[in-house]
């Protein structure tokens, strides 16, 4: 089967050179459209979770969504943060994003390398004492954070923040696609909510990370290739190794 179009389920990316190389050497044309948006919950919704951010002395953040969501959060409730809080963020880069909404100081500002345990580390017996807020979506995915907080006996409160919402892509012609490629989970619901009858047929498509993996075999759809792996270590790069496949 031959590939001519294919569908990145993002944003444009800032930087498309890769694509624009796998165009031209492919002949293919690549597109790009997010399936889904994240977005803070309402003040509302949070309120219905019975969460008083003041109960707590640190929070948990593992996006920059997460950290816009709760200072958005928490200046729709009038809430005021205190300068003492503590931030524990899953990577310096998450860590870096707190600029936008405080002023940096190290000794409240803590990071690790972009693993749950790692978190666990920058806390260590130092801070153990801490309540922690750990900032969540309203998928409920904070399973990894909770359990090694449980297994270290640390106090803690899992709270959503932030929500998927499925975009409107009715507008565009899904089986138009040889191939697709996604990302989370989120991609697949908002491909059924868009197309409830869609058929994978002859649409091939490519996962990236593994959330998703789940979901597509629960929707019964399967993947030609899964990245990253040795071999397709980028997005680009996953497209690349089944175009020479089928080459």
């Amino acid at each position: 089967m031959s590939i001519n179009k294919i569908l990145v389920s993002q944003q444009t990316p800032v930087n498309p050179a890769p694509y624009t190389t796998l165009q031209d050497k492919y002949n293919v044309a690549i597109e790009f459209r997010q399936f889904f948006k994240v977005e803070p919950l309402s003040s509302k919704e949070f309120r219905a979770q019975r969460v008083n951010v003041l109960d707590y002395s640190a929070v948990v953040f593992s996006s920059k969504h997460a950290i816009d969501a709760y200072f958005h959060i928490c200046e729709e409730l009038r809430i005021k943060v205190p300068e003492t809080m503590k931030y524990f963020c899953t990577t310096e880069a998450v860590a870096n994003y707190l600029q936008k909404h405080i002023v940096y100081r190290k000794r409240k500002i803590f990071f690790g390398n972009g693993t749950p345990q790692s978190v666990i580390d920058a806390i260590g017996s130092k801070h153990k004492e801490e309540k922690f807020l750990i900032t969540t979506s309203d998928s409920g995915n904070a399973e990894a954070y909770t359990s090694l907080f449980e297994n270290s006996g640390l106090e803690y409160k899992a709270a959503a923040f932030i929500k998927s919402v499925s975009q409107d892509v009715k507008d565009m012609d899904i089986k138009a696609y040889d191939l697709v490629v996604v990302f989370n989970p989120y991609d697949i619901k908002s491909l059924y909510e868009n197309y409830p009858d869609f058929q994978q047929g002859n649409t091939k498509f490519i996962t990236y990370g593994k959330t998703v993996v789940k979901s597509m075999e629960e929707a019964g759809l399967e993947a030609v290739i899964k990245a990253p792996n040795p071999d397709c270590s980028s997005v680009a790069s996953a497209i690349e190794c089944y175009l020479k496949n089928i080459a």
